[in-house]
């Protein structure tokens, strides 16, 4: 490199966002993921010893899968070579597999291939690597925000381990925004900024867990905001951060992870009785564009599922909602939808008509005799009475409160009880009346 290319280089580092100059360089300054890069933690004892493996990042943006490779790339002995799956194509990953090889023959130099966005390889693209990592050509690092489980050839999956990022926590965002601040070579040292509590607090908030935004922002506001007269200082209160910061758009991929991550917690705050979480939930997915007919159906089921005949009205009450969404539409059909999924939530739970289908379901398809006893057959038919249809049929309603003791199942579930009903809500008297049916048949159950 030469001295012109050099300072280019080096005014370049200077113009770059405050996100950029700040990335740690080390794992000293690398805030937030202790649960895998902590002290004494697998990966952080595998990059301190350079000893790496295959392995995918995954996890929402800024949350620093592409600075702990740049870290990587900083400790390791090994070439590192970095490419983005949305411009590199399979000729960019033959060359540099070629590379690899070569380098590892001539100099037995290992070669770290660091991918960003992985998941927006074709299967074609995935597989030119798949040999390569496989023969421990290259060693592969892939960052992505999309579950790889679903997005990454079940190959290159066997072969690389999975390392989950989370949204960062408000104290590590308040060490890198403290650090951002306090920093005279690459941070705002320099400005002397000064950032009151409650604009603290607001833009850690607003960032929800995301370094990138929360630098951004910070440096927006200094480098627009005039010093104080009197002591010089950059004061940013949170007006002036409120304006500076825009409002975050809802990660959600109507396609992807976040997808069944929401609904799937959508749903299990209601089958907890959490109103509030079910309500948070449903507003994320609305407001994120999610089929609202989508989540409709799933309330429907749900009501079915997980309340069933502790309150029936359950399904009723989703139901309507489902109706009033076809009638009216968002954004009113959202208050329909929210007394539905409250309502869910705080009826007593019941999954005894669910356990009573699939077990009947698992007889119906292993069972050999499925024959209904002749005594229920349609003796509607010409002929019936000779073939024994329907005959020796006791109508219920000609018995003392409609109980006769009569068998209904095929011979060979007799005494099978699929519908097992609980102590709560509704089902308790449903499972009063059936005791007492059950007695006045005499018979017990196993």
């Amino acid at each position: 490199m030469d001295l012109f290319s050099s300072n280019a280089e080096t005014n370049l580092q200077k113009e770059a966002p405050l996100a950029a100059r700040m990335r740690p360089r080390n794992l000293e300054e690398f805030k937030g993921q202790d649960e895998i890069i902590g002290p004494g933690r697998l990966l952080r004892r595998a990059i301190e010893a350079d000893r790496l493996r295959s392995m995918i990042f995954y996890g929402p943006p800024g949350t620093g899968k592409t600075t702990l490779a740049r870290i990587i790339a900083n400790t390791t002995s090994a070439v590192f070579e970095s490419i983005n799956a949305v411009t590199a194509g399979v000729a960019d990953i033959r060359r540099l597999i070629a590379e690899a090889r070569e380098r590892y023959q001539l100099y037995q130099r290992k070669t770290i291939l660091f991918i960003d966005e992985i998941h927006r390889f074709n299967k074609s693209q995935q597989d030119a690597l798949l040999p390569a990592v496989e023969d421990g050509t290259i060693l592969l690092i892939g960052a992505t925000t999309e579950n790889p489980l679903y997005e990454v050839n079940s190959p290159l999956i066997s072969r690389s381990m999975i390392f989950r990022f989370t949204t960062l926590t408000k104290d590590a965002l308040k060490q890198i925004i403290g650090k951002a601040l306090s920093d005279g070579e690459r941070g705002l040292g320099d400005y002397r900024v000064e950032l009151d509590q409650s604009a603290l607090e607001f833009l850690i908030n607003k960032a929800d867990g995301d370094a990138r935004i929360a630098l951004n922002a910070l440096e927006l506001a200094a480098l627009t905001t005039k010093s104080d007269p009197d002591s010089g200082k950059i004061i940013l209160t949170l007006d002036i951060l409120a304006d500076c910061i825009q409002q975050r758009p809802i990660v959600y991929d109507r396609d992807g992870q976040n997808h069944y991550d929401t609904i799937s917690a959508f749903i299990k705050s209601m089958r907890g009785s959490d109103p509030d979480a079910a309500v948070y939930y449903l507003a994320r997915m609305i407001s994120a564009g999610e089929d609202p007919k989508f989540i409709a159906r799933r309330m429907i089921v749900h009501a079915a599922e997980d309340v069933g005949n502790a309150d029936p009205r359950a399904l009723l009450v989703a139901v309507a909602a489902a109706q009033a969404l076809e009638m009216v539409g968002l954004p009113e059909a959202q208050i329909p939808m929210a007394q539905a999924a409250i309502y869910i939530a705080t009826a007593p739970k019941s999954n005894a008509s669910c356990e009573a289908i699939h077990q009947a379901m698992a007889d119906v398809q292993n069972l050999e005799n499925r024959n209904v006893p002749a005594h229920l057959r349609d003796s509607s038919h010409p002929g019936a009475a000779k073939l024994g249809d329907g005959v020796g049929y006791l109508y219920p309603h000609n018995y003392p409160e409609g109980i006769v003791n009569q068998d209904y199942l095929p011979a060979n579930l007799l005494g099978k009880y699929y519908y097992q009903p609980t102590e709560r809500g509704y089902e308790k008297e449903i499972r009063t009346y059936l005791d007492r049916i059950k007695s006045q048949k005499g018979r017990t159950e196993e």
